[in-house]
C-alpha cells in the first residue's frame, strides 16, 4: 500500500507553472489587467514623450523581412546598376574602393543565409584576380601609354611583320603598370556590384516579377544568373564534405574531384527545372490580332535600340547631353512594347512582390550615385581621372565622395534579414 498516505493530497505542481500562477495572482486580487510588453519604454503607445514624431520614427525604421514586406527583388538589381554605372565613370581608385566598400556593407547588413548569398565573397576573388590579370597582360603585351620611369626589362620575343603593333616582353614602365592597375580595378568594381545585386536579390523572385513578355528571356538570364551561386554553395559544401572526412580540399587533384560533382548537380539541377516548366505549361500562349503584334515588336525593338544608344552616350565622355533625354525615350517606348506584349502571356502570377517606398528608396538611392558621378564626370573631370602621365597621387574630391555615401541608405530602410532559426529546447 505505497499510495496510501499520498491520498487525497493535491498534485505538486511544476516550478514553471508555480511561477505563472504566482505572478497572475495580484492581478487576479486587483482587476488590474496585464500591462503591454513595451508600455513603459519611451516612444511605446500610451508612454510619456510618445507623439507624432516617435510613432513616424517608429514606421520608418526598418522591419524584420518576411513573405509580406520582403523587398522588390528589381530594387536591388537597379541599385546596384546605379552603383555600377557610378564606377565606369572613374578611375580613381579610391572612389572605386569607396564603391566597393558601400557594396560591401549593405550586403553584409542585408543579406540572407540563401544560397545565392554567399556568391559576393567569390565575386570579389574575381575582381582581385582580374586585376592582377590585367597588369600581368599589360606586362606582356606592351601598352600605348608612354612611359619615362622603367621598372624592368623582360625578355622581348621577335614578332613577324603581319603582327606589327604586338610586342612580347620589353620594356616596361611604371606608367603603363599604373594606367592597367587603373583600368582592372573600374572593371573588378562593376563585377563586385553586380555580385552585390547577386547576393541580395533571390533570382526566382526577380524571375516572377518580368513582364509576360520577357518571360521567355527572363528565364535563360535568371538560370544563366543562378549559375554562378549555386557553384559556389556546391564548391563550398563539397569542400565541406571533404574535409570532415579528412581529405585535401587545396590542390589540383582535390579541384578536379570536386569539380565532376559540381556538373552533376549543375545538370541534375537543369533537368528537376525542365521537368517542372513543362509540368506547369510553360509556353503557352494566347492568340493576339496581328496589328497588336506588329505594333508590339516596332516599339520593342526601337525601344530597345534607344536605350542602347542612350546607354552608349551616357557611359562616353561626350554624348552626355543626347544620352539621358534618348535613354528616357527608349525606356518609355520599350515600356509601351512590353505592355503590349504581356497580352500574349497567359501565366499567373501567386503572390506577386509589390513595389512599396522602401523599393523606391533603394533604387533611388543607386540612381542618385549614378546620376551625381556623371554630373561630376561633365564638372570635374580631373578629380575622377588621376594623371597617369606623369604620375599623380590620387585625391579623394569631397562631394563625389559624399554623393558615394549615398548607396549606404539601403542598409537603413531595407527589410532587416530573418534571424536564423536557434536551437529548440527540448521538453522534459
Amino acid at each position: 500500500m505505497t499510495g496510501g498516505p499520498l491520498r487525497g493530497r493535491p498534485a505538486p505542481r511544476p516550478e514553471g507553472a508555480a511561477g505563472r500562477a504566482d505572478a497572475q495572482a495580484p492581478e487576479e486580487r486587483t482587476g488590474t489587467p496585464p500591462t503591454a510588453p513595451g508600455a513603459g519604454e519611451p516612444g511605446a503607445p500610451g508612454a510619456p514623450g510618445a507623439g507624432p514624431a516617435r510613432g513616424a520614427a517608429g514606421r520608418l525604421r526598418a522591419p524584420v523581412g518576411s513573405r509580406g514586406n520582403a523587398l522588390h527583388a528589381g530594387a536591388w538589381w537597379l541599385w546596384a546598376v546605379g552603383l555600377a554605372v557610378a564606377a565606369s565613370r572613374t578611375t580613381n581608385p579610391l572612389l572605386l574602393g569607396l564603391l566597393v566598400g558601400v557594396a560591401g556593407y549593405v550586403v553584409a547588413a542585408r543579406r540572407t543565409d540563401a544560397p545565392w548569398a554567399r556568391s559576393y565573397g567569390a565575386f570579389v576573388k574575381l575582381g582581385l584576380f582580374v586585376i592582377a590579370l590585367r597588369v600581368a597582360f599589360s606586362a606582356l603585351l606592351g601598352s600605348p601609354i608612354p612611359g619615362t620611369h622603367t621598372l624592368f626589362t623582360l625578355p622581348e620575343v621577335p614578332v613577324p611583320g603581319w603582327a606589327e603593333g604586338i610586342r612580347l616582353g620589353g620594356r616596361v614602365t611604371g606608367e603603363q603598370l599604373l594606367f592597367a592597375f587603373y583600368d582592372g580595378a573600374k572593371l573588378a568594381t562593376l563585377l563586385i556590384c553586380v555580385g552585390a545585386a547577386n547576393a541580395l536579390a533571390s533570382p526566382a523572385r526577380l524571375l516572377k516579377s518580368l513582364p509576360g513578355a520577357l518571360y521567355e528571356a527572363g528565364v535563360a538570364v535568371v538560370v544563366a544568373m543562378t549559375f554562378a551561386p549555386n557553384m559556389v554553395a556546391d564548391v563550398f559544401r563539397l569542400r565541406t564534405a571533404r574535409r570532415l572526412r579528412g581529405r585535401p580540399t587545396g590542390g589540383v587533384r582535390a579541384v578536379a574531384q570536386i569539380g565532376l560533382p559540381v556538373l552533376e548537380g549543375a545538370l541534375e539541377r537543369s533537368v528537376a527545372l525542365a521537368a517542372s516548366m513543362d509540368a506547369r505549361g510553360y509556353g503557352r500562349t494566347a492568340q493576339v490580332p496581328a496589328g497588336v503584334r506588329r505594333t508590339t515588336n516596332a516599339l520593342t525593338l526601337g525601344g530597345l535600340l534607344g536605350v542602347c544608344a542612350g546607354s552608349y552616350g551616357l557611359l562616353a565622355a561626350e554624348g552626355a547631353r543626347y544620352g539621358l533625354p534618348l535613354t528616357a525615350a527608349g525606356l518609355a517606348a520599350a515600356a509601351a512594347g512590353l505592355r503590349l506584349g504581356g497580352r500574349r502571356s497567359v501565366r499567373s502570377r501567386y503572390r506577386p512582390d509589390r513595389w512599396g517606398a522602401r523599393a523606391w528608396l533603394v533604387a533611388g538611392s543607386g540612381a542618385a550615385v549614378a546620376a551625381l558621378m556623371i554630373h561630376a564626370g561633365t564638372v570635374a573631370p580631373e578629380a575622377l581621372h588621376p594623371g597617369v602621365v606623369p604620375p599623380t597621387v590620387p585625391e579623394l574630391p569631397l562631394w563625389p565622395a559624399l554623393s558615394v555615401l549615398v548607396g549606404l541608405l539601403p542598409a537603413w530602410v531595407a527589410p532587416l534579414p530573418p534571424a536564423p532559426p536557434g536551437p529548440q529546447e527540448s521538453s522534459p
